[in-house]
């Protein structure tokens, strides 16, 4: 089976897939971790690989950017390719006062101010919440490999440039990081009756204006990727 967006056929995809938004990450991850790792979709530029990591069968595929793309691209995983799990590994912005620059964060769970979940019907916006499986998983995989992380709940935003000036209202509220694709992907789990976790790395700090290099973003990127890469490993699928 193929959609528009995707030329991949059933079965290409493993039962967990990796998803960064950047296409170009995605090439990258299945370049340098994957064994013998095979394209199998490069429509619009998102492109998808399945290999093995530690024997492991494992499938890395772009996002793109924000809720709208995220939404479409696991949907379809989800529904039509019989996908289990996405991960997906990523870049956020700090809002809480002890997160800092290259932190690694996992999404216990997401507030939204997007207006995804209103297709669903409901009287009132459901919890978008990470998989307690996954969350565990990459809890013990950030031990096992002596990584540190936060576990909390994120904001998921539509706007990038936000003009609102709430990120000091939402640290009041625990608030850990900030970000654009985590709701779309738990709200799609949810419905679909899979399991999802976002995993996101610290690239800078929009209430201090600190932000990392491309080369300390790259570095600890690659932290995140090995945390979500031996957190496949553990899955069943």
């Amino acid at each position: 089976m193929s959609t528009p967006h995707n030329s991949a056929v059933k079965n290409d995809f493993a039962g967990t897939v990796l998803m960064p938004g950047d296409p170009l990450r995605a090439k990258y991850i299945a370049e340098k971790y994957l064994e013998n790792p095979r394209c199998i979709n490069e429509v619009r530029g998102m492109y998808a690989y399945t290999g093995h990591y530690h024997g492991k069968n494992i499938s890395v595929m772009a996002s793109g950017m924000g809720m709208p793309s995220m939404g479409i691209y696991s949907y379809e995983l989800f529904n039509f390719y019989d996908v289990k799990n996405i991960i997906r590994i990523g870049t956020a912005g700090a809002v809480s006062e002890n997160i800092r620059l290259r932190d690694v964060v996992l999404g216990l769970a997401s507030c939204t101010n997007s207006s995804y979940a209103d297709q669903f019907g409901l009287p009132c916006r459901p919890v978008a919440a990470a998989s307690y499986e996954l969350l565990k998983a990459a809890d013990e995989s950030a031990k096992l490999l002596k990584k540190n992380v936060h576990v909390g709940t994120l904001l998921c935003t539509d706007t990038f440039y936000d003009e609102s000036g709430t990120l000091a209202q939402w640290r009041k509220m625990g608030v850990l990081a900030t970000e654009m694709e985590s709701a779309a992907l738990y709200y799609n789990a949810a419905r679909s009756g899979k399991k999802a976790l976002c995993i996101c790395t610290i690239s800078d700090c929009p209430l201090t204006g600190e932000s990392c290099t491309a080369q300390e973003r790259q570095t600890t990127f690659d932290d995140m990727v090995k945390i979500a890469l031996e957190t496949g490993c553990m899955l069943d699928s």
